[in-house]
This record gives C-alpha cells, structure tokens and sequence, in this order.
C-alpha cells in the first residue's frame, strides 16, 4: 500500500492524535447507544482507536502504520485495509461505525458503499455539515480554513444517500469542556487554538497555505489580547454546550419484505 491512503499524510502529520485527539466520553455515549446491541463491531477509518467500544468485540480498519503505532495496548491490532477495499464478507458484521473519518477517504462513495456492504445492522458515521461550519467563530479568522473542509466534507445528504435504508441525523451539541480536539471543540477556549501542537492535530490546517495560518493566528491572538474576542465572543466562554456542524449519521439497513 502507498503511504498515503487518502487526502492528508498521517505518516507525517499524525504522530501527536493520540495525546489531542482523545475519546469525550459524552460523544463516545451517542456513538456506542447508536450501535444498538450489536455484539460485533467494525470502525473504519480507525486512528488511534477512539470510541471504539471496549464491551463489544471491535474490528478496526486503519491503512496508516502512524495511526496503528498510537492504538492503545488495551485495543486489538487493527486490519490493515482502506474504507475503498475492505477485507469482509458481505454482511460481516453486526454494527460498523466511522468517526470523523469519511471526508479524509480516498473515495467516499465507494467507502460508504463498502461500509454497508460489510454490515448486517446500523452504520454509524460521525461527520460535520459542511454547510454549516460558519457557525463557528473561527470562520472570521480562518475563512480559508472553512473553505478547505467544505470542499472535503461530503454532502450530509450524500451519506445518507449511500448508506441507503432509513438514516437519521442528530446535531451533535459539544461540550464546553470536550477533551476531542477538532477545532469546534475549542470554541470556548480561544487560546488552546494559538497552541501548533493542538493544530497539528487538526488535518484542516494543513490546507491552509503557511501566510493564512499565520495570519489568522496572529489576529486571533491580538484580539486576545486586547479583549476583542471576549466583547464578541465571551458569552461562548460559559456556554455548556456548542451546536455547531458535528452530525451523527445512523443508518438502518433497508428491510426487504418475505
């Protein structure tokens, strides 16, 4: 396999997930619910190896040797495959799940497909709304930013198209103190942002060309600094919760009549 696998090099830029990406325990909840009593689980697109479930047996997928070298020693080796090309038998097994995975895959709608191939009952995909990525604050300081992950989110409305059957999608409200750190779960928390390992371990930034990152940084800290942000922005400060572009996708397979 190249080492690449899909549209941001893991090999190189991966090495710091496991320490700021980790698995919030209230997301984690939503995901694991979502399964429903599926007893075999296979997570596509499987990183470091968050929110898997530990009291199911988990299969994970994951082709970059950075991502496999982070997974815990409590997790189970993962397959070395792509979301493109998975290794099962149609219907393998009871539940797969995919968690802010789908817009780094090579293909897409060839993953998707393959997911539902492979899955007997509910596909769960954890994804953000394109369409909906202004809504956070950082819009204003990085709009370079938003453009890069709008055009690499797929559509909500192509998931649910792909996965086929009947699928609903949840707004996914982020916890003010969220310890998985994509970029939205800072939105109450401006200065985690000014930290490069924090944004190294946030894919998008490595589509933005070197002079808007360090424009947008040096704005955001400047505002900052000088109380700009907080005359704006401060009621997030205390805000519980953000609704922002964070989508839980569950697909129920299509039940085709005796």
């Amino acid at each position: 396999m190249s080492a690449m696998h899909g549209d941001f090099d893991y090999e190189r830029h991966g090495q710091g997930y496991r320490l700021q990406r980790r698995t919030d325990p209230r997301l984690a909840a939503l995901i694991h619910a979502a399964l429903g009593p599926a007893r075999t689980v296979l997570n596509v697109g499987a990183g470091a190896g968050s929110y898997e479930p530990a009291d199911r047996y988990v299969v994970a997928v994951e082709p970059s040797a950075a991502m496999r070298a982070q997974r815990g020693r409590q997790l189970a080796p993962a397959v070395i495959a792509t979301a493109e090309r998975l290794p099962f038998d149609d219907g393998a097994f009871d539940a797969a799940m995919a968690t802010i995975t789908v817009h780094q895959w090579a293909d897409p709608v060839l993953g998707l497909r393959e997911l539902r191939r492979v899955t007997a009952g509910p596909v769960v995909v954890l994804s953000f709304d394109g369409d909906a990525l202004d809504r956070f604050w950082l819009a204003e300081y990085a709009p370079e930013l938003i453009q890069a992950e709008r055009r690499r989110y797929p559509a909500i409305d192509t998931i649910v198209t792909l996965l086929g059957g009947s699928t609903s999608v949840h707004t996914v409200p982020i916890p003010i103190d969220c310890i998985d750190g994509f970029t939205e779960a800072f939105y109450a928390r401006p200065e985690r942002l000014l930290d490069p390992t924090v944004r190294a371990a946030q894919s998008a930034w490595h589509f933005v060309a070197p002079a808007a990152q360090v424009r947008a940084i040096d704005s955001l800290r400047a505002d900052l600094a000088s109380g700009e942000w907080d005359r704006r922005f401060g009621a997030l400060r205390t805000q519980p919760e953000f609704e922002g572009s964070l989508r839980l996708l569950v697909s129920q397979p299509q039940v085709v009549a005796a």
